[in-house]
């Protein structure tokens, strides 16, 4: 069946839709692409968010519909359908074979009992098709007709490489082929896997006109290279060393060489480069690969694979429904397109807009965790369970989408569906989460913070621009120099080495920092201009991770940089924001108990009118408190500052949930209860030309600032340092 075929009434969601970029400045061009289960007229406009919480605990929602000339007010909308399913292909066109055909590549397979499609050879009158059928056997026919010739009498085994190669005798009409396998390290393993001779079968006979080769069968290639639809091919699993002889010309591909694009390069004089499609993993253990290197720029070679995956998504390929060129004048925000259809149908696409080139800018910056939303795009925990989170049962619509169709494509958080960590994400196709109100986690969070930064820049008679992960890490420390002070979200947890050396730098330039929210600058991802609107991950060494990189897979196909946590890439969040993740709970929230001697020193201002509970603060809010869900610890020992001033402090009040992360444990230790390493802490400290910064170190901390119309202590708190380090006055340096 097609993915979401349309005309579909039982879909309580029927519209969704992206857009392209998520940041952009003003007077540049942003598309929007929609698609909807029940075609016809919607409605579409431009919106500003304030605040996309409808909870209670945030400050109310504030959505403004903005005039933008040249937007028409109605638009058609298509079903457009979702076709995932990663491949690559080669253009043979106007090579032809009238003696011999030869084919040889290596396969491994990660679903070997499933029915797949291996590779396509397209031509005419007849193609050569190498298939696993359900069970694992792999089989090689000619045409749609032919006999299957079975290239290995057994099953083909789990995660285990075979060399395949098969030889099509056109003027004797005759295919022939074996798929074997090298011993491994284990002779228990190796004892029914001995080789078998090759199999001989009939096969067309007569001269044959190429098109094209298709590597891991397609979602849209048949056996005669004919359009079907998506559930029909692809492959889960690896490809390496692929190579044709067609009569006396070779053809030999080394998908070792440009592994940070979709390049499939021919090393032979033909010159018949390929493209790989959907983003596949590249960057992984190929057949020779023997654990004497980990580094895969060492010695590529043994890295001359590609993984595919029957649920990779990189790039939806819609059509667009509006391309619009923002004015340039727009003033800096977040903004959505809405779409509403005259059933009610209905989707709001956020993106981001930073000034007009060019054009002024405010002082202060919100820094949109736009990585942190790739990372956890459509992620699937509030109906799958996690570790940290039980599933439910009742959805908003968004994720009920995205359980009903997984063709949307999954998190950073999940597995493929042969078990291999997701370690791509793509903008590029509809992010359900990545909705006002449609997750209490990240982006919805974030519109609260946006809220704040409003009411404080009333009060302060300030504004503030909106900018992106992505131009930062684009632009480098440009992205950040026009503004005195930068504000991140909830949960800045994915950063790119350019992203941290830019925000290093303009620390180091007098720039302050406000962290307000958890488990930041935490994991190391990584971007390629081949690849635009894509964000890899590998979660290597330790950390709390759904899955881990397999064996020779820790370093990125994007730059080649080790992958994980930054913690143990010697630039631990402690040393840019003076603390570090330490612990995680979900089930409630705590307040901060205010470290006496702060009111006394030189960070003594922080208190100016914060009225506070018998020493507590930040007593109510999301979850009941302040501090909660992700907590950051001040540590020297990872880095933290030294002269850091610690504010306040949240421990021991926390529920029996709330545990050490991961790379906390060493060993199979009890600790005590409570557990002193269990804290979040507030801390301020300056740093080089007049800079500082403030962190509070907990996710929590944006649901307890709108309490009361704003009127409370973490709000207080927050309003005094964004005015002092709006004040370009210098800080007193600590004494010795």
């Amino acid at each position: 069946m097609m993915w979401g075929a349309p005309g579909e009434t039982d879909e309580p969601k029927a519209i969704t839709a992206y857009c392209e970029p998520w940041s952009l400045r003003a007077g540049e061009t942003v598309v929007l692409r929609a698609s909807s289960h029940r075609p016809g007229p919607a409605e579409v406009a431009v919106e500003r968010i304030s605040c996309g919480d409808p909870t209670r605990w945030g400050p109310g929602w504030s959505v403004t519909p903005v005039a933008v000339a040249g937007l028409e007010p109605t638009v058609e909308l298509a079903h457009q359908p979702l076709v995932p399913g990663s491949y690559g292909t080669v253009e043979l066109s106007g090579m032809t074979s009238e003696s011999v055909v030869e084919l040889a590549f290596s396969l491994y397979f990660t679903r070997p009992r499933e029915a797949q499609t291996v590779l396509v050879l397209v031509g005419a009158p007849a193609s050569l098709v190498v298939e696993a059928e359900a069970g694992g056997r792999l089989t090689a026919r000619v045409g749609d007709d032919g006999p299957a010739l079975v290239l290995r009498p057994r099953p083909l085994e789990n995660r285990r490489w075979y060399d395949v190669a098969i030889t099509w005798d056109l003027a004797a009409g005759t295919l022939t082929g074996a798929a074997t396998t090298e011993l491994s390290r284990s002779p228990g393993r190796d004892l029914l896997e001995a080789n078998p001779n090759p199999a001989t079968g009939s096969a067309a006979a007569g001269p044959q006109t190429w098109s094209r080769l298709v590597l891991a069968g397609g979602p849209a290639v048949d056996g005669a290279g004919a359009t079907t639809g998506p559930d029909r091919g692809g492959l889960d699993g690896r490809i390496a060393r692929p190579r044709l002889r067609l009569d006396d010309t070779e053809l030999a591909w080394d998908l070792s060489r440009g592994m940070d694009s979709p390049s499939i390069v021919d090393t032979g004089p033909a010159g018949r480069h390929g493209v790989l499609h959907q983003l596949p993993t590249r960057a992984v253990t190929g057949p020779t690969w023997d654990g004497s290197t980990q580094r895969w720029t060492d010695d590529p070679s043994m890295w001359d694979a590609v993984h595919f995956h029957t649920d990779d998504l990189y790039d939806a390929g819609w059509e667009p429904t509006v391309t619009l060129p923002l004015p340039s004048d727009l003033p800096s925000g977040i903004y959505a397109f809405h779409l509403i259809s005259k059933n009610g149908d209905e989707d709001r696409v956020p993106f981001f807009v930073r000034p007009a080139a060019g054009a002024p800018t405010a002082d202060v910056a919100l820094l949109m965790s736009s990585a942190t939303y790739l990372a956890y795009a459509n992620h699937r925990m509030l109906f799958d369970g996690a570790d940290f989170i039980q599933s439910r049962q009742r959805l908003r619509p968004e994720h009920d989408y995205v359980r009903r169709h997984p063709e949307v494509g999954r998190s950073m958080y999940e597995k493929h569906v042969d078990g291999s960590g997701m370690m791509f994400s793509s903008r590029l196709r509809p992010v359900l989460n990545l909705r006002p109100g449609a997750d209490g986690w990240n982006f919805t969070p974030d519109t609260d913070l946006n809220a704040w930064l409003e009411h404080a820049g009333g009060q302060l008679g300030t504004g503030h621009d909106v900018i992106g992960d992505e131009d930062v890490h684009r632009d480098g420390v440009a992205a950040l120099a026009p503004y005195r002070v930068i504000v991140t979200c909830s949960h800045p947890e994915y950063w790119s080495t350019a992203m941290l050396d830019a925000l290093e730098a303009w620390q180091r330039a007098g720039g302050r920092l406000m962290y307000l929210g958890g488990n930041g600058f935490y994991w190391r991802v990584a971007f390629s201009d081949s690849w635009p609107g894509a964000m890899e991950l590998r979660r290597a060494e330790d950390g709390v991770r759904n899955w881990q990189t397999g064996n020779g897979e820790s370093y990125h196909a994007w730059g080649g940089e080790y992958g994980g946590m930054w913690r143990r890439l010697e630039r631990a969040p402690n040393e840019i924001c003076g603390v570090g993740f330490a612990a995680q709970g979900f089930e409630g929230a705590t307040y901060y108990t205010i470290d006496s001697e702060s009111r006394a020193g030189r960070a003594a201002w922080v208190w100016d009118g914060v009225h506070d509970d018998e020493g507590r603060i930040g007593t109510s809010g999301l979850g009941g408190g302040a501090a909660g869900q992700e907590l950051d610890r001040y540590d020297p020992r990872l880095g933290s500052p030294r002269h850091a001033v610690v504010l306040a402090s949240a421990m021991g009040t926390f529920g029996p949930d709330m545990v050490r992360t991961k790379e906390e444990f060493e060993g199979s230790v009890i600790y005590p209860t409570p557990d002193p390493y269990v804290r979040s802490d507030i801390v301020f400290y300056e740093t080089p030309s007049g800079g500082a910064v403030f962190s509070v170190g907990s996710i929590s901390w944006f649901g307890a600032l709108a309490r009361n119309g704003y009127d409370n202590d973490v709000a207080q708190l927050s309003l005094n340092v964004l005015t002092r380090f709006l004040d370009p006055a210098p800080f007193p340096l600590p004494e010795e």
